[in-house]
């Protein structure tokens, strides 16, 4: 496996818009040199038999049926509000 220089972690802060003391870069690639060895390992499990999953769990379809339901009565719901005009409300406004 290619070795994480501490110039490739400056890179990356630079990038980043990240600054680093000497002992932080030097710890940060240590933490990255870490990941890229379990990424390794990981790549190198034979999932070819795995079928990809969206899911760990077998959940096919958690929502209900979509069925038209009779709805509140427009009229009756505006009554409350303080101001409707054409059947909306009326509220003061909020962005400028």
């Amino acid at each position: 496996m290619k070795e994480i220089t501490t110039e490739e972690v400056r890179h990356i802060a630079k990038l980043s818009k990240i600054e680093f003391s000497d002992g932080e870069a030097q710890s940060m690639r240590e933490h990255i040199q870490k990941m890229l060895w379990v990424f390794e390992t990981l790549d190198a499990v034979d999932v070819s038999a795995v079928p990809p999953t969206a899911h760990i769990l077998p959940i096919v379809n958690v929502l209900r049926d979509d069925t038209v339901e009779p709805s509140f009565d427009n009229e009756a719901l505006l009554s409350n509000a303080p101001k409707s005009e054409l059947g909306a409300y009326i509220v003061p406004r909020v962005v400028e």
